[in-house]
């Protein structure tokens, strides 16, 4: 089974914990500090799932789920959006630029490799 995972964060102490997690638990993670490089590490790296900040440099991450929804093999790939956006509207806005799923920041490090298995076929 794939267990790649792209992760598409620019906040180093985010991208630490979430790698941290990951790795712990059997997943070979491949990082991309902004979206445009997340968008190239998508064509090039075979995901099994996508974990996307929705704020970016560069690119807004709406805007980089919208463009990695547009390359062929990676249009069945769950992306999900970890992100700190909160507000009303925030998930629905997430999941209308073609977000799979939305967990919100701070990420809670005792559910969150269970939150993502969700969106992962069963090894």
């Amino acid at each position: 089974m794939n267990r790649t995972v792209l992760l598409i964060e620019d906040n180093e102490q985010n991208r630490y914990l979430t790698t941290f997690l990951l790795e712990k638990h059997g997943y070979s993670v491949v990082a991309a500090l902004d979206g445009a490089r997340g968008i190239e590490l998508g064509k090039t790296a075979n995901p099994a799932i996508i974990l996307l900040d929705i704020q970016l440099p560069v690119m807004h991450g709406y805007d980089v789920a919208r463009a990695l929804r547009s390359i062929a093999p990676l249009q069945d790939v769950p992306i999900i959006a970890v992100t700190s956006y909160a507000m009303a509207g925030d998930r629905e806005k997430a999941l209308a630029a073609g977000c799979d799923g939305y967990i919100e920041k701070p990420i809670d490090p005792d559910t969150f490799v269970s939150e993502i298995r969700k969106f992962l076929p069963p090894e």
